[in-house]
């Protein structure tokens, strides 16, 4: 309201204002004599003031004519004028706006439309860094996916978007899986953009999948060093493949690097229970087992496992049953209440056939946590102790159908193995498995085919030692069962 009468104020002071000098103009009555071609031309003061105003907005606008004249040519000439600009501008806004109907038409999940606007952004824009990713997602959309890779090979060609291009064809190969040439699409794109979240975890999957632990450690090293892994992650996985590197070196006979990497692996996860059993093996071969004992031990009171006590048992090997009882105290000490310390102190004395010692440690386990493994050993102890061969047989239907106990286990997928692996072969997940026992409870323990004979009475092989100390246990039940069926089978020829 205020800012409208100070514009009506200044308006009327500029008319007074123009009115005073025009009236001044008037009252001095002198003027202006021009003579043009022998004619006389006499203006007043009022009359030349406005001839020279007219005469000013004429000249403007020829020159302003001048200048449209001057542009139109320039424009047929090829020139950047003002008209050429305002053509751009509109092409340009065209452009965008056709730009845009792609993108929304790639979100909806229509690629023939996607196309479409492709198509028309390029014509009007003459961008392609812009157009040519929109055309290679709208093929892919389409279905259409030699003519996204022909628009991805274009992209090479640009510096800009050459990583995109690179990029955009490795996950063409993962679809098609094609993982060797996508790998090295990875290591490419990699080099080009070395910050790329999602570069640098897809090459990490592709070089764990395929076995290349020392490029996946690198790759890892350079993702901490950028701050995009933390420090505990980054030792725990650095960990992870330090081991399996020193396995694959295991396997070409190479123990010394084995070892080392196997120690270094321990060190930098102690927690890792493969990393530690491996380790250990190392110090035995380099003969240093109460270093071995050392890091046993203390493993052991982070997380009882077989495979520990498998290793722990490789120290002394030729030892008797009494003596690796004895040997194996202070292992068991670490974690007394665990139940893998009660079940692995329930099979040594099985071992050394002290089966009321045997039962003691076993307590309630069966009944409470009845597992395969459990309800074996009560077999082996109601044997030991002479039960009647119901009781025995009895028990070991039941391990059948109990549970299995803990087992590795994939945490992404539920997938269960036989060994720890550090890449899940179900879900393709890193560092995944866990030893717990399975939610859905399967029938029949790991070791299964050696326990079914034992109901039948006939020999099994024996399974391998780092499995658990199951082996003596059924090796006990299975040598009774051998023993009474060969009774069984003199008798019948005596009759």
């Amino acid at each position: 309201m205020i800012w409208s009468f100070i514009k009506i104020v200044a308006f009327v002071a500029l008319v007074a204002v123009l009115t005073l000098l025009a009236g001044r103009l008037v009252d001095e009555g002198s003027g202006l004599r021009l003579i043009i071609a022998n004619t006389e031309f006499s203006l007043g003061p009022l009359q030349a003031a406005i001839a020279a105003a007219v005469l000013v907005l004429a000249v403007w606008i020829a020159l302003k004519v001048l200048g449209l004249l001057v542009a139109t040519l320039r424009f047929l000439n090829g020139d950047e004028t003002a008209i050429s600009r305002y053509f751009n501008r509109n092409r340009e806004r065209k452009g965008f706006e056709a730009l845009a109907e792609g993108m929304m038409a790639i979100a909806s999940g229509d690629g023939r439309v996607a196309l479409a606007k492709a198509a028309r952004a390029e014509k009007f824009l003459g961008r392609p860094e812009l157009t040519n990713l929109l055309s290679a997602q709208a093929a892919e959309l389409a279905g259409d996916t030699r003519r996204a890779t022909a628009i991805y090979k274009r992209l090479l060609a640009d510096d800009r978007t050459r990583f995109v291009g690179v990029r955009g064809l490795m996950m063409q190969k993962l679809a098609e899986g094609d993982t060797d040439t996508a790998m090295k699409l990875a290591e490419k794109a990699f080099s080009l953009n070395p910050r790329n979240e999602d570069v640098q975890n897809t090459l990490f999957r592709l070089q764990t999948g395929s076995g290349d632990w020392r490029g996946a450690r690198r790759l890892l090293s350079a993702k901490h060093k950028q701050g995009l892994l933390p420090r505990d992650v980054h030792s725990r996985r650095d960990a992870v493949l330090a081991l399996q590197e020193a396995r694959e070196v295991f396997d070409e006979e190479a123990s010394i690097e084995a070892r080392e990497a196997a120690i270094a692996a321990n060190k930098a996860s102690p927690d890792l229970i493969p990393a530690a059993a491996m380790a250990a093996r190392g110090y035995i071969a380099k003969g240093k087992p109460k270093l071995a004992q050392r890091l046993l031990v203390k493993a052991w009171g982070a997380q009882p496992h077989p495979d520990l006590a498998a290793a722990f048992a490789a120290i002394a090997p030729d030892e008797t049953p009494q003596q690796r009882l004895k040997r194996f105290e202070p292992l068991m000490a670490a974690r007394p209440d665990h139940e893998e310390s009660r079940l692995l102190k329930a099979e040594l004395n099985i071992a050394a056939e002290d089966f009321p010692a045997a039962r003691r440690a076993m307590g309630a386990l069966a009944q409470a946590h009845p597992t395969a493994r459990t309800l074996t050993i009560m077999a082996a102890i109601e044997r030991g102790e002479g039960s009647p061969e119901a009781v025995v047989r009895g028990w070991l239907a039941r391990a059948l159908t109990a549970s299995r106990g803990p087992q590795w286990v994939c945490d992404n997928c539920h997938n269960i193995e036989a060994e720890w692996a550090p890449v899940c072969g179900n879900c393709g997940g890193f560092d995944t498995f866990t030893w717990r026992e399975p939610q859905e409870r399967g029938a029949g323990m790991s070791s299964g085919a050696a326990v079914l004979p034992l109901i039948v009475g006939e020999r099994a092989e024996r399974p391998p030692e780092s499995a658990s100390f199951i082996a003596p246990v059924a090796d006990y039940v299975i040598e009774d069962e051998a023993s009474e069926a060969a009774d069984d089978g003199e008798e019948e020829d005596e009759k």
